[in-house]
């Protein structure tokens, strides 16, 4: 999951990036409402993770313009404004969820995987696709009950494309869902982790959608 951190606070900012990327999150950090903004038109976010204090301007005030603008990404507000009519307020102008800081990292997380679950539709936080499992806390995969390693990237690449198994999702979109914005992205990087997704769990577990991209496929039956 590729996730924006708006965070004014460089301890706190380290504190939540560290943690999240050792836990599979893919993060890019910014500290203005303005440098947010920018990086809303660059890139694909699946969860904005929002301060209110920024030091250009209230982080309600960008997070109602990013709802005015259409922008529908789940928002988690990241505050130590702790009264009820401050979360009340969040919540009314579009936030998804309110975390109080001090907080746990593990509850963070949970929180997040639980933001894409509902934001993907599903009722259950384990995603199942014909005989394939993938738990996005975990980052565990299991074909027809049996563990599959995979690497971190090729774990990414998997649950973006299971978040959407109908949608099919550019090579761009992909992209985003694996890399920051500053990471240097070589141009047959999502060819290699598709092909070994395929080597891995099958043929025909990602398919191609010429001209367009590429679309979760079915993975090898049980033999």
């Amino acid at each position: 999951m590729h996730v924006l951190l708006v965070e004014d606070d460089p301890l706190i900012a380290q504190g939540v990036l560290t943690g999240l990327q050792l836990q599979g999150f893919t993060v890019d950090h910014v500290a203005h409402a303005a440098a947010a903004e920018q990086a809303l038109q660059l890139g694909h976010f699946a969860a904005l993770i929002l301060d209110l204090g920024l030091p250009d301007e209230d982080g309600l005030q960008l997070l109602k313009r990013i709802r005015s603008q259409g922008k529908n990404l789940p928002v988690l507000i990241l505050s130590a404004r702790d009264s009820v009519m401050q979360r009340v307020d969040g919540l009314q102008a579009g936030a998804d969820d309110y975390l109080l800081k001090p907080f746990d990292l593990r509850e963070l997380a949970a929180r997040l995987h639980s933001l894409l679950r509902r934001s993907s539709g599903r009722s259950t936080h384990l995603i199942e696709h014909h005989g394939l499992t993938f738990n996005p806390s975990t980052r565990e995969v299991t074909l027809h009950g049996q563990a599959v390693s995979l690497s971190r990237r090729e774990q990414a690449l998997l649950g973006a494309l299971l978040q959407n198994p109908r949608h099919i999702l550019s090579v761009e979109q992909l992209q985003d869902s694996l890399y920051g914005l500053g990471d240097g992205v070589e141009s047959n990087a999502i060819n290699v982790h598709i092909y070994n997704l395929r080597r891995k769990l099958g043929s025909e577990v990602v398919k191609t959608v010429r001209g367009l991209g590429y679309q979760m496929g079915v993975p090898d039956e049980l033999a």
